[in-house]
């Protein structure tokens, strides 16, 4: 999405993460006083003070959601691959899926990680014109584009090596856990474990 995005960037425009265009720009935001850290996985919170106030409120703010057993799976072969220094980092590299899952870091992460709280605002509330289900793009990305003016079309970028199917990876007591631990994104979202 940064990437189908970042081709009609305007020179102004503010960018977070790891596009090429963003890593250009990274030096405008060394001045800015923001209430959190400035990623490519910030949310509306940590981004209060790097605009004027009022107006986030008039913007359209949109995100991506994506199935929670798959984006474990994906997300633990991520972090396999990875050589920086971080806890999850560690704890991937040193135990087996299941018991990544299980783990009482990665289950706290997964409860605090919700949807909803990447797109609170730091006043607590939440704004979100659309949340993409990866699964339903298609369908979900109209307002966005009604809003942008202009289809947008994602390349598959950043895959990782393992299977399609994420369920293989999962025991009934591991599925049981991500149901717990991502309930409330489950429940929005219509998931399920198919």
């Amino acid at each position: 999405m940064a990437l189908a995005l970042e081709e009609r960037a305007m020179k102004d425009d503010i960018m977070l993460g790891d596009t090429p265009k963003a890593r250009k720009r990274r030096r405008r935001l060394k001045a800015v006083q923001s209430r959190g850290r400035l990623w490519k996985h910030s949310t509306l919170a940590d981004i209060d003070g790097v605009l004027a106030p009022g107006v986030l409120e008039q913007m359209f703010a949109f995100t991506m959601v994506r199935n929670p057993w798959d984006r474990m799976v994906s997300y633990y072969h991520w972090l396999r691959d990875q050589r920086f220094d971080h806890a999850a980092v560690r704890l991937a590299g040193a135990l087996e899926f299941g018991d990544f899952v299980a783990h009482p870091a990665t289950r706290a992460a997964q409860k605090s990680g919700t949807a909803a709280r990447y797109m609170r605002r730091a006043d607590g509330q939440e704004q979100c014109a659309a949340y993409i289900r990866v699964e339903h793009f298609e369908e979900d990305v109209a307002p966005v584009e009604a809003h942008l003016g202009f289809a947008l079309r994602l390349e598959r970028i950043n895959t990782s090596e393992r299977a399609r199917d994420y369920r293989g990876y999962y025991s009934a007591q591991t599925a049981q856990i991500i149901a717990q631990d991502c309930g409330p994104d489950i429940e929005r979202f219509a998931y399920r474990f198919e």
